[in-house]
């Protein structure tokens, strides 16, 4: 299915004027920027709006758990998935999944695992990338079970990964490639049962 038909919303959010103080003087509405989207998850911004600014311009309120991709420039192609509801930039495409349809952190995987698909559709000069070919971009979609054991399975080695705690900076790169490869091979179903069972006993292991 493509991220349009998997989506219950999708819009950009806005940008305020900046020579308006009562767009950003006082302002308590999280305000994200494209280079905050690192392919991470999003619990606070580092910039703030008023409700002033959410009135009068195009920035808009969304939803947690939202998967968020950066449109615009060098940081274009890159997601992430915001935790709070926040509001965001006019650079940043904004994809709230149905449930009832797609695991939204399942989604996240899928969208960061094709990266360099999304960098090959990016146009002009600064290498935007256009809205709708973002949304025209095909993902597998099995059952939500299913996606719910990729995500508990990947989201597994991404713990791991990203403990600075666990073993040697040569330890540390091997469980990223290990994480690498257990990914594509779950995005690509190839074979989906075989490569589930290897990947949560590898992951129960460690």
């Amino acid at each position: 299915m493509t991220l349009g038909e998997i989506c219950k919303n999708i819009c950009s959010g806005g940008t305020p004027l900046k020579g308006n103080s009562e767009f950003y003087e006082n302002g308590t509405i999280p305000w994200l920027r494209t280079q905050e989207v690192v392919f991470n998850e999003i619990t606070k911004t580092e910039c703030f709006i008023t409700e002033t600014a959410v009135k009068k311009t195009s920035a808009k309120w969304i939803p947690a758990n939202c998967v968020i991709v950066a449109i615009s420039g060098a940081s274009a192609g890159r997601c992430a998935i915001n935790k709070i509801p926040l509001t965001t930039n006019q650079h940043c495409l904004n994809m709230e999944i149905n449930s009832n349809v797609a695991h939204y952190k399942y989604v996240f995987y899928c969208v960061q695992n094709q990266y360099n698909e999304l960098l090959d559709k990016k146009e002009g000069a600064r290498g935007d990338l256009n809205a709708s070919r973002i949304k025209s971009l095909k993902i597998p979609v099995p059952s939500l079970s299913v996606q719910e054991r990729i995500v508990n399975v990947l989201d597994n080695f991404d713990a791991i990964c990203s403990d600075l705690n666990i073993g040697l900076p040569a330890e540390i790169d091997a469980r990223k490639k290990q994480y690498e490869y257990y990914r594509d091979l779950l995005l690509n179903f190839d074979p989906l049962g075989t490569v589930l069972a290897q990947a949560s006993k590898q992951a129960s292991n460690n």
